[in-house]
């Protein structure tokens, strides 16, 4: 077995050695993030202001988009400093960073979707108990799980992968700090504590993805009992951007984690990440506005204040 060795910074990913295709991830990274920072700042605002949408569904919204935020900010301002600056190193405390933060965020987000699939089951399933059944006290509490037990997986596996001697230098074949290229590094057989808490946490999120099917399987028998159109198309029009995101989320994170070492390259892992990573925080805000009225009503009376106070 090599020798470990003491590592101090790692080296990311580098796209390109041409400098004019550097400056062109620089700009299409920065373009993305700005629009994520956009969209998400957009319905933060629209809730937070509107005492419309002081509603659990738009309560668990507004989570979402906070953790949204949080994960394309785990990843992005490093890759595009690095673009910028023509350089690929980053410390070891801030590579722990963005593991905690990243693996912190990630699990929050689908315990938050869980629980939006939940708020969404009662409400078409059970409105007469809606109320009870999801307060303001309950919409708390699930929030407060959701982040709680994503800081719980951030700190389990960050710790378990940076108490890995590291063998097989300090280069990281990804744009960002991914568990999967750090045990890459890692002595031999010394991974496989860390194997077992990621196969914990894929149960886990089996577990979740399952309590979302069986939601919605019960969703969808309630709909096609709704005899009114309107209140059909209300149905659809809620659920709809949720079961989107949902699928968008799972795809991108199954194929990340079942994806087979043998086809493993660099280009289809840096696909994969930005997949997982960049893609669901930057279209997710566009998911749940386009077929959401209050959301867009919500968005124009922000405007339209805007240019009032203009």
């Amino acid at each position: 077995m090599p020798n470990s060795t003491s590592v101090t910074e790692f080296l990311l990913l580098t796209f390109t050695d041409t400098r004019e295709l550097q400056l062109l991830h620089f700009t299409l990274f920065l373009g993305i993030y700005l629009a994520a920072l956009l969209g998400n700042g957009l319905i933060l605002t629209a809730v937070a202001c509107d005492h419309r949408l002081h509603t659990p569904m738009y309560f668990f919204l507004l989570n979402l988009a906070l953790l949204d935020l949080g994960c394309i900010s785990t990843t992005l301002p490093k890759a595009v400093t690095n673009s910028l600056w023509d350089t690929r190193s980053i410390s070891y405390e801030a590579c722990a960073a963005q593991v905690f933060l990243l693996v912190f965020l990630i699990t929050a987000e689908f315990y938050v979707l869980t629980a939006m699939a939940y708020d969404r089951y009662v409400a078409i399933s059970k409105p007469l108990h809606y109320g009870s059944l999801v307060g303001s006290r309950a919409c708390a509490q699930m929030a407060a799980a959701a982040w709680g037990s994503g800081f719980l997986h951030g700190v389990l596996h960050t710790a378990s992968t940076f108490s890995l001697p590291l063998c097989h230098g300090n280069a990281v074949d990804q744009f960002f700090c991914e568990i999967p290229q750090i045990l890459k590094l890692s002595c031999s057989d010394a991974y496989l504590r860390e194997v077992g808490f990621i196969a914990f946490s894929f149960c886990l999120g089996a577990g979740c993805f399952v309590f979302i099917v069986l939601s919605y399987v019960q969703i969808f028998r309630a709909v096609l009992r709704i005899p009114a159109e309107q209140g059909l198309h209300k149905a659809f029009s809620t659920c709809l951007p949720h079961l989107v995101v949902v699928s968008l989320f799972v795809s991108t994170i199954l194929f990340a984690g079942v994806k087979p070492p043998a086809t493993s390259s660099l280009y289809l892992d840096f696909m994969v990440a930005v997949l997982y990573s960049v893609v669901p925080p930057a279209v997710n805000p566009l998911i749940y506005s386009m077929r959401n009225q209050e959301l867009k009503h919500a968005l124009k009376k922000l405007f339209q204040f805007s240019s009032r106070s203009n």
